[in-house]
């Protein structure tokens, strides 16, 4: 059999909570929990993904589970490049002698410069031969199938688990954007704080995950629904099981969620009244994991006055973009993007 001699290009979509990565002509291959779970003693990784992500709160003393990004930006470099070498190896394996691929790597429209080379030479010493940037709201357009080729404006909100990217689009550019580090994860520290609060009892983040997407809300329900949480009580130690209803945690995530709805329509009134226009009639879509939350498309909707739906399949938006992107990666830009500068420029 012959070898080939060339490599999969990839799109990796490195988020705060997921990674997915897209291989050119095989599409999304991986998607699992960005969690890294390594020996201390000997600096061996020992499982990535759902396998660390559950040992979370669970390691011995000589073992660390751990996000290596916090709030869309790299936390942890040495861990970040061990959990992508991983992943390039395992995702891009190829017969010998092959070219290291090229990846384009999605990145928050709000870090600064140093961020961004953070992540580049991350990749690079995980294994990869090139390294393209591009904006994830960018990406999420690309990925939701909008078409930005034309001047009629489309906005997207990418809510995911460290930050939350808002931008208008139009002409395969960014009209208008800006970036919160308020998302997925903020909710869940939300639900863990209204809980030891309210009822004295100290749950995980697992835990708190679990019941922002089971009976988490952000726009009033028909019926409620209930949910039994088991954790530790703070005060005598002891486990202890509640029952919590969705109509409470309504209240308590109703607040992140317009923090939300504010930012987007801030971006709104720094837009041009043609774009606005045009975001009226087209409408506005979500993209990430948290922005399938109970109700966010009508909070935000109700908000901004304009239409709002849920793109299909939102958390892999951003991944398929990065995907799309692989078609003309002999054009993109090696390197920084300087996403800082640019926006300074726009302004």
């Amino acid at each position: 059999m012959a070898l080939q001699l060339f490599s999969h290009d990839l799109g990796i979509d490195l988020g705060t909570s997921n990674i997915l990565i897209y291989v050119d002509g095989m599409g999304v291959v991986f998607r699992e929990p960005t969690v890294v779970a390594m020996d201390k003693n000997s600096g061996k990784i020992l499982q990535t993904g759902a396998a660390a992500r559950n040992m979370l709160g669970r390691t011995p003393g000589n073992l660390v589970a751990m996000h290596p990004l916090k709030d869309g930006v790299v936390s942890d470099f040495d861990m970040t490049v061990k959990l992508l070498q991983r992943l390039i190896r395992e995702t891009g394996k190829s017969p010998l002698f092959t070219p290291k691929p090229r990846v384009v790597l999605s990145v928050s429209s709000g870090i600064t410069q140093m961020e961004e080379r953070a992540f580049i030479n991350a990749a690079l010493e995980a294994g990869a031969r090139r390294v393209y940037l591009i904006e994830e709201p960018l990406a999420a357009a690309m990925g939701a199938g909008l078409d930005l080729s034309g001047p009629s404006g489309q906005m997207v909100v990418d809510i995911g688990g460290g930050t939350t990217d808002i931008a208008v689009l139009s002409m395969n550019g960014i009209a208008a954007a800006s970036s919160l580090k308020l998302a997925g994860n903020h909710f869940d520290e939300a639900i863990a704080r209204y809980v030891r609060r309210k009822y004295g009892v100290i749950i995980g983040h697992a835990t708190a995950e679990d019941i922002k997407i089971q009976i988490g809300s952000v726009y009033p329900r028909a019926e409620d629904t209930n949910m039994v949480v088991r954790g530790r009580d703070y005060k005598t130690g002891m486990p202890r099981e509640l029952m919590l209803t969705s109509s409470e945690i309504c209240s308590v995530l109703q607040r992140p969620a317009k923090q939300i709805a504010d930012e987007v329509l801030s971006v709104l009134e720094d837009t041009s009244p043609e774009l606005v226009g045009d975001i009226a009639q087209n409408g506005i879509v979500l993209t990430g994991g948290c922005s399938q939350i109970w109700g966010m498309a009508q909070l935000i909707a109700d908000h901004t006055g304009c239409p709002c739906q849920v793109a299909d399949d939102p958390a892999s938006c951003v991944a398929y973009g990065c995907g799309k992107s692989l078609s003309w990666i002999t054009r993109m830009t090696e390197g920084p993007i300087n996403i800082a500068r640019k926006r300074l420029m726009r302004q």
